[in-house]
């Protein structure tokens, strides 16, 4: 895992992921609704996946389909340990991250400095050639009722390529 300090670059690796089935909730939102998604949608998952006894394996995490504008297009949920069967009503359903090339960083502060990340990210793509994927995630690590300090929140950011 890499980490970001403010003012100073990124360490963004590449990576090879293998592909990981998940439990998730997805709908397309307003960004200034995401909050209020997440914690629904993270609150229906785990709910779903204890009915159905699927073990949770990893943190919460959202996946975007696309670039964010002023909605954006989202499932939120956790890795499973095994497919998930679905069929628990309430919109959860079976997802998967997939697998290929990938490349990573760290964050660590406030969600609203996310960008600062992604843009490293897309330079460093840049740099390499290479073209981004239209979907890219980010692991939740912090959870800010555990850690109220924003400055200390840790969010992985996973941007495949293309």
């Amino acid at each position: 895992m890499t980490e970001t300090t403010p003012g100073k670059t990124p360490d963004i690796k590449s990576t090879q992921l293998e592909e990981q089935p998940t439990a998730v909730l997805r709908e397309t939102v307003p960004m200034n609704q995401l909050r209020d998604f997440f914690g629904r949608a993270y609150h229906q998952v785990m709910g779903a996946a204890e009915q159905q006894h699927v073990q949770l394996a990893g943190p919460p995490f959202a996946m975007y389909r696309g670039m964010p504008t002023d909605v954006v297009d989202v499932e939120a949920g956790f890795p499973v340990a095994a497919p998930f069967p679905g069929g628990t009503g309430g919109g959860v359903t079976a997802g998967t991250l997939p697998a290929g090339r990938a490349f990573e960083a760290m964050h660590i502060g406030p969600y609203e400095a996310l960008p600062e990340t992604y843009g490293a990210i897309m330079g460093k793509m840049q740099a390499e050639g290479v073209t981004p994927g239209n979907t890219m995630w980010e692991y939740y690590l912090s959870d800010p009722a555990v850690e109220p300090d924003p400055a200390n929140w840790k969010t992985l950011i996973i941007w495949p390529v293309a």
